[in-house]
């Protein structure tokens, strides 16, 4: 992937600290800046889009082929908790189908836009269990002409594994993937060849989708402004037990050793990145492919489980539409880190968008360097 991601492959950037590396300019919740001149220079070829409708979040990233991958022309990404009280009634509600139906309303203007005719959009975690889900769907399809696909869960994990793997360090040969989301958790061992080279593309060994996300979590206990010592752990106890088969799976191939790093790509760890790296406002281009320690991830989740609920919004990195979904954010990590004890942390602001991309600029004979 190229232009506003060239740099986040090269070596460099902000200093010592978080073992920085450039990246992608656009901003979390909005457009990337210099899409303006990323479309003006770019007018001519196919341009590619990928939605993805999940508990949380609505998002949208369309781009085109490039001799190094694909160049990023728009972007959208708005919260919806469309999985809102999904857990406790089975269903949709009408107030989070309404939000989610506007964010929609938004995409398919960007699409119509740039004349988007190659795309894949699909729908995860909320609309595979509610009860509603198929005539929400449906419901889309009709006020907005947008046709979304639900997906299992292996697909959505397989999604998220393509996009974040060219972030793998190079040199290493095994890496595990985890993408914390709304409604549900995936978790990918991800093995390249013996030499480690880092042009080939690894490969999904195991793999599991916890049924459990940050708003799924935090409902589950207490709803997340204000969790006590025994609710948090609570939290991680509920991921342990989701995580308990994949962590003998792995065992039972990798023989009791490690990935050689973790690499997470969710709101949960740009989060705790960007508070790591004391950002006033998230910067994805900062963020995006930089390297956190353990212990800086260990730190930052102590420093915002003794913050409250008013000071967690208050920070630029968090905010108000996360500030009641971070911690149990931070419960799904400390589990997933405490299974697999790894020093470094690669952290990863793209995933199931760009897997999507990826998958349809290939098919149609696009391969740029690392698709």
């Amino acid at each position: 992937m190229d232009a506003t991601r060239d740099g986040a492959m090269a070596p460099g950037g902000r200093g010592a600290k978080g073992k920085l590396q450039r990246g992608n300019a656009r901003q979390r919740g909005g457009q990337a800046s210099g899409i303006a001149a990323a479309r003006s220079s770019n007018l001519d070829g196919q341009c590619y889009g990928a939605l993805d409708l999940g508990t949380n979040n609505c998002r949208l990233l369309l781009a085109r082929p490039s001799a190094r991958g694909f160049v990023v022309i728009d972007a959208f990404s708005r919260i919806v908790r469309l999985g809102e009280g999904l857990g406790n009634s089975g269903a949709l509600k009408d107030a989070a189908m309404d939000r989610t139906i506007e964010a929609l309303r938004v995409c398919n203007n960007k699409l119509k836009w740039h004349r988007v005719e190659r795309k894949r959009l699909v729908a995860t975690e909320a609309c595979r269990l509610a009860e509603n889900g198929a005539r929400f769907i449906q419901r889309v399809a009709d006020e907005t002409g947008l046709e979304l696909e639900i997906i299992n869960r292996e697909t959505e994990a397989a999604l998220a594994a393509a996009g974040a793997e060219p972030l793998m360090g190079d040199g290493a040969k095994s890496s595990l993937i985890f993408d914390i989301g709304g409604g549900s958790t995936e978790v990918m061992w991800v093995e390249r060849p013996d030499d480690g080279d880092a042009s080939t593309a690894g490969e999904v060994k195991a793999w599991i989708s916890l049924a459990a996300g940050v708003v799924t979590l935090s409902e589950r206990h207490g709803g997340g402004r204000e969790v006590s010592f025994e609710q948090f752990e609570a939290m991680c106890s509920d991921v342990k037990d989701l995580l308990r088969p994949f962590v003998t799976q792995v065992a039972s191939f990798a023989g009791g050793a490690g990935p050689d790093h973790l690499l997470g790509t969710s709101g949960t760890v740009t989060t705790i990145a960007g508070v790591h790296l004391g950002l006033r406002h998230y910067d994805r281009s900062i963020v995006d492919g930089c390297w956190l320690e353990s212990e800086e991830a260990s730190r930052v989740t102590a420093d915002l489980r003794n913050m409250s609920y008013e000071e967690r919004m208050r920070n630029g990195c968090i905010g108000r539409e996360r500030a009641d979904l971070v911690l149990a954010g931070c419960a799904i990590l400390e589990e997933i880190r405490r299974a697999f004890p790894e020093k470094r942390i690669r952290v990863a602001d793209r995933g199931l968008r760009e897997g999507i991309l990826a998958q349809l600029m290939k098919a149609d004979g696009h391969v740029g360097r690392r698709l």
